[in-house]
């Protein structure tokens, strides 16, 4: 049996940007993506503490270094600049492994830098493992 696990999360991350008129998803600065180990396009969920809302979307890497955060398309409507937001990715793990499960999370402070990564799983835990 496979469950949906917690994979990895930004932290409360700041809006910097809310483009109504792109095709969609959701702008992330790559260096915060390569910490959360979230790839370019893969599904992720965005709540916005501030005001409450969730969406579904995928991920676009912007400039690293920058602290992009920005909510393209639709999405666009549900979310403010300034708000602070939680982006979360999932994965399937064998359910023998579920238990010992642990995701990265990547903590951010002021202009979206990095201040702390928890969660690094255990070597027998690979992502490439998370599968089966």
């Amino acid at each position: 049996m496979l469950r949906t696990m917690l994979n990895s999360k930004i932290h409360r991350a700041t809006v910097t940007g809310a483009d109504l008129h792109y095709i969609g998803s959701i702008t992330i600065d790559s260096l915060l993506l390569e910490a959360a180990n979230i790839f370019p396009f893969e599904r992720v969920q965005v709540v916005d503490i501030t005001n409450g809302n969730r969406l579904e979307t995928y991920t676009i890497a912007g400039e690293a270094g920058t602290g992009i955060v920005q909510l393209n398309g639709a999405a666009a409507h549900l979310v403010n600049v300034g708000d602070l937001v939680i982006i979360m990715s999932y994965v399937e793990v064998e359910d023998s492994k579920a238990a010992e499960w642990h995701p990265v999370v990547v903590l951010v402070g002021e202009q979206n830098r990095i201040t702390e990564v928890r969660g690094m799983r255990p070597t027998s835990l690979k992502p490439a493992d998370a599968d089966g």
